[in-house]
């Protein structure tokens, strides 16, 4: 076969491997459309675009004479001024803060659990900026716009100090978990302080409410009138209605929602910042009485006798329970006279766990302290006497059993006969 009949029979596989020429035609811009864009932007909600994609973020300015609840937004900034001037070792205290430096922050998301698989479809914060409180609500339209939700939040975020409602157990972690899916895309995490006012509340009112959801708390101690709201738990379903359908309107109750419990914060911090400081004229004495309790838990003990003599007065329940805790406070401190005389107003209280704890203590008191060992085995006596009728149970404490003060009489009859 000679060479051009070789080459001749070659040629279909030469011509099958080789490539085609290349035609570069000119790069056309995509233009990304929002379903129902002008309906958003008529509710002050407009898109964020980064490349191909989008969030979209709803933003409301209030006035700082506007009322929300039993305060207006500028009580807050009264509440700031208060610990600036008047200073209190306390985990809530905005001691060299200003007003813009706190940051009110609440979420939405599609579940209460943990995990990649719960995510966040609003972040929602406030803070003061001027003479206007400034609500931001950044909103993940579908589950792929993670990138331009985080970015246009983190952009914006300028605080210290961040306030949530059960934030450090659900809302921050929550948030830290999804940036970590999209955090080589967008800015990192700034680091801040923390009040979360879940921890307060359950504090101070715990005496009077069954349940501390934020909506209650609002209701029972703020003042807040929620009308035609839609329930947190309905916020997950709505959502996903919205995934598919794009229209508005549902979320757009989700949002009123979420906003309300972000101006619900500040409201909070104002009462709590108020009540701390013994400034509200409505303070209820069992509210004067956790106030106190809170300082002792502290170490704050001045702040605590400071707080709690304001009850030792009367004789309702609530004073007996503070001259009781103030009676443990001077036992601490060694000032066995003033625990002696508290413990002893605390015996007639009526209350049988409390009157026998004050009992055991007096018992204590005579029997290494004042060595009067007669006066201690009347105590002592007195406790036996109290359980032994009482149809209460008789363990509240280790060292509160009926057979635990018979030993404590035998040893004392033993000390008062030896020394007689």
């Amino acid at each position: 076969m000679s060479l051009k009949s070789k080459l001749d029979r070659l040629k279909p596989h030469l011509s099958a491997r080789t490539a085609p020429e290349k035609i570069l035609q000119p790069s056309v811009p995509l233009v990304t459309e929002v379903p129902f864009r002008k309906k958003w932007e008529q509710e002050n909600v407009y898109p964020y675009f980064i490349d191909e994609n989008y969030c979209l973020i709803r933003e409301v300015k209030y006035p700082l004479s506007q009322q929300h609840g039993h305060y207006c937004f500028r009580d807050f900034l009264t509440a700031v001024d208060i610990w600036n001037k008047e200073p209190i070792s306390h985990p809530l205290s905005a001691q060299g803060h200003q007003a813009g430096d706190l940051f009110f922050f609440d979420t939405e998301t599609t579940g209460l659990g943990g995990g990649v698989g719960n995510t966040i479809f609003i972040l929602g914060y406030a803070s003061i900026a001027g003479d206007q409180l400034v609500l931001r609500q950044h909103i993940l339209p579908h589950p792929g716009a993670e990138v331009p939700l985080y970015q246009s939040f983190l952009e914006k975020v300028n605080y210290r100090t961040l306030v949530t409602y059960n934030g450090k157990s659900f809302d921050w972690p929550q948030v830290k978990t999804r940036h970590t899916l999209v955090r080589e895309h967008v800015p990192k995490l700034p680091e801040f302080g923390h009040f979360d006012l879940f921890h307060a509340a359950r504090r101070l009112w715990k005496h009077k409410l069954d349940r501390m959801k934020l909506a209650i708390v609002e209701k029972e101690v703020l003042g807040v009138e929620r009308t035609d709201d839609i329930p947190g738990f309905l916020a997950p379903m709505i959502y996903f209605d919205f995934i598919e359908s794009k229209k508005p309107e549902g979320m757009l109750g989700v949002l009123k929602h979420n906003e309300i419990d972000i101006l619900s914060l500040v409201t909070l911090y104002s009462h709590l910042t108020f009540q701390l400081h013994g400034i509200d004229r409505n303070q209820t004495r069992p509210e004067i009485y956790e106030v106190g309790r809170w300082f002792v838990s502290l170490g704050e003990k001045n702040e605590a006798e400071k707080v709690l003599s304001k009850l030792t007065n009367g004789k309702d329940p609530t004073s007996y329970q503070a001259k009781h805790i103030l009676a443990f406070q001077h036992k601490k401190e060694r000032n066995w006279e003033n625990a002696r005389k508290l413990f002893l107003e605390v015996v007639d209280c009526g209350e049988i766990q409390m009157s026998s704890e004050a009992l055991l203590e007096l018992a204590k008191i005579h029997e290494h302290r004042i060595i009067d060992y007669k006066l201690a085995i009347v105590y002592c006596q007195k406790a036996i006497t109290q359980i032994t009728q009482s149809n209460t149970p008789t363990k509240w404490k280790s060292h509160m059993t009926l057979d635990q003060f018979e030993k404590r009489l035998k040893r004392l009859e033993r000390k008062y006969v030896t020394k007689s």
